[in-house]
């Protein structure tokens, strides 16, 4: 991922799942990437966090990207999605939906609303890590927008 000297990018990671979010940030740092990743359990502290009610990142300008899980204990993903590509400040934030859901209807509304990645989680833990090495590898890369 394009690290900035002045605003690095914030990774963050909306993931119920707490073995799957130490295996996502495992597999992301194996690739190589060293940015900040602030880990959330549930939408409502997410979007807090995003939308600058907590210590959230849109009053300070700084780049974020966004690892979204579709399955939430008090949200959908969907919703928080909306809600990111819905917001001036937030809407080039890239979107990126890790979920175990690989219904056709999700995918395209998801890609509807702006996700600029959909990724089903594979079930078998080796193949689950692959996917998440090959993100990684991805992220090294990827270039995002600094916020409005």
């Amino acid at each position: 991922m394009n690290i900035r000297d002045e605003k690095p990018v914030l990774i963050v990671m909306i993931e119920d799942d707490e073995g799957h979010a130490r295996l996502i940030e495992k597999h992301i740092r194996r690739a190589g990437v060293s940015n900040d990743i602030a880990c959330f359990r549930d939408g409502a502290s997410a979007l807090a966090f995003l939308f600058g009610e907590g210590c959230g990142r849109k009053k300070s300008g700084a780049p974020c990207l966004i690892l979204l899980d579709l399955n939430l204990p008090d949200m959908t993903g969907i919703d928080i999605l909306a809600r990111i590509k819905g917001d001036a400040h937030l809407r080039r934030s890239p979107a990126i939906v890790l979920t175990t859901a690989d219904d056709q209807r999700e995918i395209q509304r998801c890609y509807d609303l702006g996700a600029n990645a959909f990724i089903t989680k594979p079930l078998v833990y080796e193949n689950f890590a692959h996917a998440i090495r090959q993100l990684g590898l991805f992220l090294s890369v990827m270039q995002v927008p600094e916020v409005d």
